[in-house]
């Protein structure tokens, strides 16, 4: 009975072990789940590009700025006519960071432009029948103090874009008109009888109001530290100082593209 009983057992054992072996090729080509998963729904969050943002500090930003100016008087009833001015401005300015990618910015700049125009008069010399000539040679020293309100556009990564308003003073140190003439006895003395000017003089003496008030727009590209710029400025007061008629007007509007940089 004892030997049936182990014989019975042996069978039991090996029917036992055929099976997990048949059964082991079938557990080998069935991948074993991970142990736990996890759902990414980043990507799909609405508030990951405003975690992402670093958070508001205020803080000063230095730069400084080089670049074209070019500026236009328009002249209204005057003894010359409206020049366009050509030259450079540099400076520097420090702008106040304030929350919602909005800035406050000022400074002091310097500006240097330059003129050459013929103006033409009519000879009074009877005997010449030719127009006669004032060579202008204008040279404009300017201080200029700006007070902007900045907005920017994150774009992407270290690239953004800005866009600017606000007012400006244009302060005239000096613009020098060193006139060549051409012209006859009898029409400079005619000229000067009328007050015209016919040797060199500073206009800022005696002709014209030092302070010119301005309103600019203006826009850019930031990358990083760097910006590409550009603004244009429109004169806002009458720049004669001492009118002798009613329509006597004078206003100065600029342009400058600039190239900045943050230290």
């Amino acid at each position: 009975m004892t030997i049936q009983c182990l014989m019975g057992k042996k069978k039991l054992g090996l029917i036992v072990l055929l099976l997990s072996l048949g059964a082991f090729p079938l557990m080998a080509d069935t991948p074993l789940p991970p142990a736990y998963q996890i759902a990414d729904n980043t990507f799909f969050d609405p508030t990951r590009k405003t975690e992402r943002e670093k958070p508001y500090t205020f803080r000063v930003e230095y730069r400084i700025e080089a670049g074209y100016a070019q500026d236009l008087q328009h002249v209204r009833d005057l003894s010359f006519p409206s020049p366009h001015l050509y030259g450079a401005r540099i400076g520097a300015s420090f702008t106040f960071v304030l929350p919602l990618h909005f800035g406050l910015q000022t400074g002091l700049h310097y500006a240097i432009l330059g003129s050459k125009y013929d103006q033409h008069w009519r000879s009074m010399n009877v005997a010449n029948t030719q127009t006669e000539i004032i060579t202008h040679r204008l040279i404009a020293h300017n201080l200029v103090i700006p007070v902007r309100a900045y907005y920017t556009v994150p774009v992407w990564k270290d690239l953004n874009l800005f866009f600017f308003t606000g007012p400006q003073l244009q302060i005239g140190l000096a613009q020098s008109d060193n006139l060549e003439t051409y012209l006859s006895e009898e029409t400079k003395t005619w000229l000067e009888t009328k007050g015209i000017h016919t040797s060199p003089y500073d206009r800022m003496a005696d002709e014209l109001v030092r302070a010119n008030i301005q309103w600019g727009l203006g826009g850019g590209l930031e990358w990083d530290r760097y910006r590409l710029q550009g603004s244009y400025d429109f004169g806002l007061n009458n720049l004669v100082k001492h009118k002798q008629t009613a329509n006597q007007y004078m206003s100065q509007w600029g342009m400058l593209i600039s190239f900045c940089y943050r230290f």
